[in-house]
């Protein structure tokens, strides 16, 4: 089975470095899925999820304010300003992890309800996860 290797890096640090079967990313034209072989592009990236598919098949999402992303036929490079890894082993971890997502979304744009379509997207992406 092909992978992807995945890579999501902040100001802060790596978020997440792995080989996934596939990756969505909320790109500035529209959301967009990467599996391996894709073309080569670089693109900006908006508020919003970022879903993984690793390979176990299980699924994991991060929320980003904004950033940009280097795909390639092997790899994806995201540099996002700011992203929270929503996971956690229990529901009380995972509702922290939101909060925390929906405070750097509420940070970088006064957009209300561009937040709020974004928190609704993580919060039924975590009930996936879970």
């Amino acid at each position: 089975m092909e992978t992807l290797k995945l890579d999501i890096v902040t100001p802060e640090g790596k978020i997440f470095s792995n080989d996934v079967k596939s990756v969505t990313l909320p790109g500035s034209e529209g959301e967009f899925g990467v599996l391996p072989g894709h073309v080569g592009i670089v693109t900006t990236l908006h508020a919003g999820v970022i879903e993984i598919e690793k390979v176990d098949g299980k699924r994991e999402i991060v929320a980003i304010n904004w950033g940009h992303a280097k795909v390639d036929e092997r790899s994806v490079d995201v540099l996002a300003e700011g992203a929270v890894d929503i996971n956690g082993d229990n529901e009380s971890e995972i509702a922290q992890a939101i909060a925390n997502a929906k405070q750097l979304l509420e940070e970088s744009t006064d957009n209300n309800i561009a937040v709020s379509m974004v928190v609704s997207r993580i919060e039924n992406a975590a009930k996936s996860v879970l």
